[in-house]
């Protein structure tokens, strides 16, 4: 839908700032979005108009007056955004920061023993907190294995592990290195019927850009989101937590509010400027649809960026015109499978007897901004089953243009011979 109608789609690009241009290269094709996506123009102005306010939140005057609406105005779009109806939104130091607490917390306020249950497709942000606080926390940690050729984990992977003594659980939306989705409700249900109590945290950080998001229909416990990866800026996370995860004893000052998740004057410009991306949901989503209502434009908005995302990817997969797309390139090793219809935004890809550092050297030099993925912390739990040592991720948002994949996919030809 996007794609389609040109006017909009320029609509969309002038929203956000360095749309075609890198203030430090010059003319530039923006595919690292799952490195951090593009930052709405909005963002950039009440980011700088909350950075010149010296006041803080909790005082009896005008301007702090302001900052509390302003804060709890971010708090109440974010349940919005995420269709979620109970629990509380906390903000933090980034995503990974606010998952370690919600593990770290669940992990130690939980009943003693019984196990975690996490997956190898998992970032580092939620493997490596499961790992480090089920040990801390004295429980078995139960690793589910993922799917090398297909780079996803199932509910019935999960329900293969599952016990009655599972006490937390966590889960990745999306994966930054393949692109690919997990069901999240689904793997929650089969948690949920071997174990009720579970608290149960899913990684969001990927997925949030790209889809649509309904927490009220997951049945979880926790959810993160870095908003730098979703139109906004760096320097502040944002998690969801359920009102019985609210409730497990944490980090708090003492004789605090008991509620109280965050810890420290929070910046107020970090949650006018999350209020912004999801006014920009809406702006688009009242562009692509009839709707009214604020929730239906988020999720017409989302279900045209998913189309959209879809169609790019089609084309960087199977071309476009008289370009030939990366699954008839010659040597080309798509990660995930070329055709896995839980892709969102993003190829990583490899080819034989070449070294992804030089690919993504020689798209620099063109033009065009991709990433290297290592097999180091960040991606050897899937890189290294592969026996790869890198690979090459091309990551989409609705913002970029069937033409800038053609671009690509030239560079590639060129590459190639």
């Amino acid at each position: 839908m996007l794609g389609s109608n040109e006017n909009l789609l320029k609509e969309v690009r002038a929203r956000f700032a360095h749309v075609d241009a890198c203030p430090f290269q010059g003319e530039r094709i923006f595919f690292e979005n799952a490195g951090g996506a593009l930052t709405l123009k909005s963002v950039v102005s009440r980011t700088a108009e909350y950075a010149a306010i010296p006041d803080n939140q909790g005082r009896d005057n005008p301007a702090s007056h302001e900052l509390v609406r302003v804060i709890d105005q971010a708090r109440k779009d974010m349940h919005l955004f995420l269709n979620a109806s109970s629990g509380q939104v906390f903000f933090g130091e980034s995503g990974t920061e606010v998952l370690f607490r919600m593990i770290s917390t669940a992990c130690l306020g939980t009943a003693p023993g019984g196990n975690v249950v996490s997956s190898t497709v998992e970032h580092p942000a939620t493997r490596s907190a499961a790992i480090r606080w089920a040990e801390i926390a004295g429980k078995e940690l139960i690793t589910v294995v993922h799917n090398d050729e297909t780079g996803d984990v199932t509910a019935q992977n999960y329900a293969k592990v599952v016990n009655k003594d599972t006490r937390v659980a966590t889960i990745l939306h999306t994966s930054p290195v393949t692109g690919i989705g997990n069901d999240v409700g689904e793997i929650s249900k089969v948690i949920r019927a071997v174990s009720p109590d579970c608290i149960i945290i899913v990684d969001g950080i990927q997925h949030a850009a790209h889809g649509l998001l309904d927490i009220d229909s997951y049945d979880i416990d926790g959810y993160a989101v870095s908003p730098y990866k979703m139109f906004s800026r760096h320097g502040y996370g944002v998690g969801w937590i359920s009102d019985r995860l609210t409730d497990v004893p944490h980090n708090m000052l003492l004789n605090g509010p008991a509620k109280q998740w965050e810890l420290g004057t929070r910046d107020t410009g970090a949650y006018a400027t999350l209020s912004e991306v999801i006014r920009y949901f809406e702006w688009l989503g009242s562009e692509v649809s009839e709707e009214s209502d604020p929730r239906a434009k988020i999720v017409a908005a989302g279900q045209a960026i998913l189309a959209h995302e879809e169609t790019l990817t089609n084309a960087m997969l199977h071309g476009t015109g008289n370009l030939k797309g990366l699954a008839d390139m010659k040597d080309v090793i798509v990660l995930a499978g070329i055709d896995n219809p839980h892709r969102e935004g993003l190829v990583s890809f490899m080819i034989n007897g070449r070294n992804a550092v030089d690919i993504v050297a020689y798209m620099n030099e063109q033009g065009i901004r991709t990433h290297v993925r290592k097999a180091d912390h960040y991606s050897a739990n899937i890189l290294t089953p592969l026996k790869q040592d890198s690979c090459v991720r091309v990551s989409f948002c609705h913002y970029n243009t069937e033409q800038e994949v053609s671009r690509f996919l030239n560079a590639m030809t060129s590459f190639l011979a």
